[in-house]
């Protein structure tokens, strides 16, 4: 109850501050959101860049031979199954919400301290959902692997504090607060998720003539009506269900990247902004990452604060979620093997997916065809639709798309948290899952509402993006030392300390397979198992 207690009351109060005392709960927010990015912006800038040059150094150093688990074992799962689970983690909400907008938006509107353009538009949105936000994720799974498969210790973020804090600390309050700020961060990155599915949600069924109008309650209802699916499938069990809802669901995105190629009449264009998007954020890559509010003569904050700042808070909220999966997915894979999987493999899914819904929007915007309209991120893919056959059933099929992501989302998620209020569980129990899952929808909720309230998506997307980058803050600083006590713990690992890693592989086998001998012959299994579990 040392973790379950405090989050929940924490949790808790939030929502009741800003859902009874709403006026002074987002004047509260709104002077915390301004002095994090006046005076904390750059800490989010340095500290995702130095993420990725953290994680690309451990990959090719010395420590890049030692494996997320003991020094013989196997991966747990065939490569081409990783892969195709790191490809799941890949997708979600946020590919669906952004796919089309954002590469409009910076078309549209020219990043500070560029020319625009097509060019720049492909290679600021690649900025922001490729090495950055893996690499984020990346720091988080490696801790908790490394942690949990090779030390002995929990799937918790505590645990992966003990080379630096020592096991007492771990395990005293100092650890059940990072496993508190743990839970905090993933349900504000959860809902903001949830909260962007919404508002699709809704801009879709009101361009397909479902309803008419915006309002508090249509999306208040959506999130109802698909938490409920959610409480549904967590208390029934049926993880297996919710699997193949997953991979269809995945099969159904794929379909629908297909559609658009084919059938937008842009293909080639599309696909020349794949190698265009590449080059040109290799490029820019230092330029970019270097952008901070003193940019473009100190007029870029702004700007960041809806990006690149809101982007990095999102993903490190998010990192306590997506790590621990990765972790879980990843036991037996070398340090090396894991970043470059890890680092490449969403990466070239999200690159294709922009260059070919972004490519097939600029395509129309450049033939004077404006999908952009007044700037509504909630509508620009179902305005990309009505350019292409079917438009109706693509609506209805973005829409169930987002839908199942929802639930998914939500239910796995709530699977994790739970796991984490509950001492590394690994099958938590059904109630505190359903309990967090219904926070987290509140949360949602409470995010959107000020911009609801106005009966404006793009002020209810604005209040969605600061709260996230005010949760996330906290975090950034807990990955930071987690990056120091990951390093501490394999700076004392035999692997690296008797310099096994130095050995020729014949040597280093032989001496594996004495160890593992003198160990009784420990088996490793090469059997596939449920991540989730």
């Amino acid at each position: 109850m040392g973790v379950f207690i405090p989050a929940l009351i924490l949790i808790g109060a939030v929502l009741v501050w800003g859902l009874v005392f709403t006026d002074s709960f987002q004047t509260v927010a709104t002077a915390a959101f301004d002095w994090t990015v006046d005076s904390v912006g750059w800490v989010y800038v340095l500290a995702a860049t130095s993420f990725v040059a953290f994680v690309l150094w451990l990959a090719f150093s010395k420590y890049g031979n030692v494996r997320l688990g003991g020094d013989g074992e196997k991966p747990t799962f065939r490569t081409t199954s990783w892969i195709s689970m790191m490809f799941a983690a890949g997708m979600g909400i946020g590919l669906m919400f952004y796919g089309v907008s954002e590469p409009l938006a910076h078309f549209v509107e020219d990043p500070p301290g560029t020319n625009g353009g097509v060019t720049t538009a492909m290679a600021t949105t690649t900025f922001h959902w490729t090495g950055h936000a893996w690499a984020v994720y990346a720091v988080v799974g490696l801790s908790l692997a490394l942690t949990a498969y090779r030390y002995g210790g929990r799937h918790l973020i505590s645990s992966a504090f003990t080379p630096l804090i020592g096991q007492r600390r771990a395990d005293g309050w100092q650890g059940k607060v990072l496993d508190v700020l743990a839970i905090f961060a993933t349900v504000f990155g959860t809902a903001a998720s949830l909260g962007l599915g919404a508002l699709q949600i809704q801009a879709g069924l009101q361009q397909t003539g479902s309803i008419t109008g915006e309002s508090i309650a249509v999306v208040i209802g959506i999130i109802v009506v698909l938490g409920l699916c959610f409480v549904a499938s967590a208390v029934s069990g049926v993880e297996r269900g919710i699997q193949l809802l997953s991979n269809i669901n995945m099969i159904l995105a794929i379909l629908m990247v297909i559609f658009v190629l084919v059938f937008s009449g842009a293909a080639v264009f599309m696909l020349d902004l794949i190698p265009t998007s590449v080059g040109a954020y290799i490029d820019t890559f230092f330029a970019m990452s270097a952008r901070t509010g003193a940019s473009d003569n100190g007029t870029a904050g702004p700007w960041l604060s809806g990006w690149t700042v809101f982007y990095w808070a999102w993903w490190i909220s998010w990192s306590p979620f997506v790590g621990m999966f990765l972790a879980r997915i990843s036991r037996g894979r070398t340090i090396r093997e894991f970043v470059v999987g890890v680092l490449v493999v969403p990466s070239v899914l999200s690159i294709v997916w922009f260059s070919v819904l972004g490519g097939a929007a600029l395509d129309l915007e450049l033939k004077g065809e404006s999908i952009y309209g007044d700037g509504d991120a909630t509508v620009q893919l179902f305005s990309l639709f009505e350019h292409l056959p079917l438009t109706g059933l693509l609506s209805f099929l973005a829409m169930a798309l987002v839908a199942i992501f929802f639930i998914t989302g939500a239910d796995s998620a709530s699977i994790i948290m739970a796991s984490m209020s509950e001492f590394g569980a690994e099958e938590p129990k059904r109630g505190v899952v359903v309990l967090w899952g219904v926070l987290t929808a509140g949360v949602a909720v409470l995010m959107l509402l000020p911009g609801l309230s106005e009966g404006e998506p793009s002020l209810a997307l604005d209040s969605l993006q600061n709260l996230t980058i005010i949760a996330a803050s906290p975090f950034v600083v807990v990955l930071a030392f987690m990056c120091v006590s990951m390093l501490r713990g394999l700076q004392s690992d035999p692997f690296i300390t008797e310099k096994i890693y130095a050995m020729p592989k014949k040597q280093q086998d032989e001496i594996i397979a004495a160890r593992e001998a003198a160990a009784h012959g420990g088996t490793t299994s090469s059997k596939e198992e449920d991540p989730t579990t």
